[in-house]
């Protein structure tokens, strides 16, 4: 079978948003979004992220993420530090962690399921195949 790069995005795009829907509804009995855990689990590997950082990390702009990150300093989720000269920096609270690692193994479970029929080689073959595909961070 030949497939067209055309059709291969589509593909990663359909799949993406399978598990945006997905990730979505799983998500929900804790109380957060997307986005909300998404943020988390960024602050989790990177403590001290400012505000830009975590905006390009999420695929927001910085506007809409500093609307984000005000809810959720305001519902306890992660707390803003200073940082050197004007910086503010972000880190996650206690709060903040625990429904990180709840949305982990929700995020876990989703996608497990989804890369279900796949083999452990067919998985590694597809990371790596996608890793070649978007090659070195433009922007890095």
């Amino acid at each position: 079978m030949s497939y067209r790069p055309a059709d291969v995005a589509l593909a990663v795009k359909r799949l993406q948003y399978r598990h945006h829907r997905a990730l979505t509804r799983a998500l929900a009995p804790l109380g957060i979004s997307l986005v909300q855990w998404d943020t988390l689990r960024h602050l989790h590997r990177r403590p001290d992220a400012s505000l830009h950082d975590l905006a390009v990390l999420t695929f927001q702009t910085d506007q809409s993420f500093g609307s984000l990150a005000a809810r959720m300093v305001d519902r306890g989720l992660i707390e803003r530090v200073p940082g050197p000269g004007r910086a503010v920096r972000h880190r996650l609270t206690a709060e903040g962690e625990r429904l990180r690692a709840a949305g982990q193994d929700a995020v876990d479970a989703v996608v497990t399921s989804s890369f279900g029929a796949l083999s452990a080689a067919q998985l590694d073959q597809l990371g790596a195949l996608l890793d070649a595909a978007l090659g070195p961070d433009p922007t890095a």
